[in-house]
């Protein structure tokens, strides 16, 4: 056993979302070191719905911790060739399962003292958790577990990286480009008009597509040799929570010096 206590909440979202994009945050058993919960008294567990995950957990015959497979505070794979272009011959065997098929990390959740609280946004949204367990917190607490990308900035490109209104985006492209700056943009819509020294990716309006495509197209703008990534501000909306978030943490990394990794390990178990 990975926790010490399975609360009936922590069941129902294990039964409404496992294998999938739920990571639940429980106590800590005994037999989990705290050198794989950050020397926090919880353990993050998921079951994971990919069949090479399945396949491996299987093979090992419990569950498995492990880190991300990126560089701290930075850009999250999503391909096997995202992994080898950050670490090439220091990681030497890398499993391809394909293209990660949501592109962004689970939804992470504390089931805790009789609570339910949202530590991540994810594929999951609230309003899915609310439908099987009632009332989930979202405010943060001096108690609240550290989790993995909680940092205030995190999944960052080596690019400068900012957010900017949808009504402010061209004048914005204009005033960089005619100062001579090479400018990467991320839109959700093409270009409304021919602008120099610029890579203008457009990643769509759904929020689907535009998380699963989130991370590579981050990483194909910051190898674009620009001075600046511009990113249009996402829709208020739910289903756009998780791409924010990643988004607003990315931009406030610019800057920033990234402190050591200090994140709690999820650990998964065979479903």
């Amino acid at each position: 056993m990975l926790a010490t206590v399975w609360p009936e909440r922590a069941a129902w979202l294990a039964r409404a979302f496992w294998p999938g994009p739920l990571t639940l945050v429980l106590p800590r058993a005994e037999n989990v070191h705290r050198l794989i919960t950050g020397g926090q008294d919880t353990v993050a567990v998921r079951v994971p719905a990919h069949p090479m995950a399945q396949q491996l957990l299987t093979a090992f015959g419990g569950g498995i911790a492990a880190p991300s497979a990126n560089r701290y505070g930075r850009i999250s794979p999503t391909r096997a060739e995202h992994v080898r272009e950050e670490f090439g011959a220091e990681v030497r065997v890398v499993l391809d399962g394909g293209d990660c098929k949501l592109g962004v990390e689970s939804t992470i959740v504390a089931c805790l003292d009789g609570k339910v609280q949202l530590l991540r946004p994810g594929a999951v949204t609230l309003s899915q958790l609310e439908r099987v367990v009632g009332e989930v917190l979202t405010e943060k607490t001096a108690q609240t577990p550290r989790v993995p990308g909680s940092a205030g900035a995190h999944y960052a490109p080596t690019t400068p990286l900012s957010v900017v209104a949808t009504d402010e985006l061209g004048e914005l492209v204009a005033s960089l480009t005619g100062a001579g700056q090479r400018v990467g943009v991320l839109a959700q819509h093409p270009p409304t008009r021919a602008y120099r020294l610029t890579t203008w990716i457009n990643g769509g309006a759904r929020p689907e597509n535009y998380a699963h495509d989130l991370y590579a197209h981050l990483r194909t703008l910051d190898k674009a040799g620009c001075a600046r990534i511009l990113v249009q501000e996402v829709p208020a909306d739910e289903r756009w929570d998780a791409a924010y978030d990643r988004l607003h943490r990315a931009a406030a990394a610019t800057g920033a010096e990234l402190a050591d990794d200090d994140d709690s390990v999820a650990a998964g178990v065979p479903g």
